[in-house]
């Protein structure tokens, strides 16, 4: 039979010791570890499971590599973006 935890006073309604590791995790992934990292860190048994339980908290890797495209666009070539008339765009932007 359990028996009911003590509240902890400044905790939110509802807060649960196990909240504490997904924070943890967040900072990690906020930090920039990367997947193999956190696995270790919170002794995830499977590779999967890091990835499934936390995978949308990693930054897009489509906006990372559009940086990477625009620097070398902006620092080898010095060529504006509108090169004829065409624009480098994320694959969400609204149409010009």
């Amino acid at each position: 039979m359990r028996t009911a935890r003590k509240k902890v006073e400044g905790l939110p309604e509802g807060f649960r010791y196990h909240d504490l590791r997904h924070y943890f995790a967040s900072l990690l992934i906020a930090h920039g570890a990367d997947v193999k990292t956190v696995q270790a860190r919170l002794r995830h048994g499977s590779a999967k499971t890091t990835p499934d339980t936390y995978g949308h908290l990693w930054p897009d890797k489509d906006e990372s590599t559009q940086a990477v495209m625009d620097a070398l666009v902006d620092s080898k070539f010095q060529v504006p973006r509108t090169l004829c008339g065409l624009r480098w765009a994320r694959r969400d932007a609204p149409p010009a």
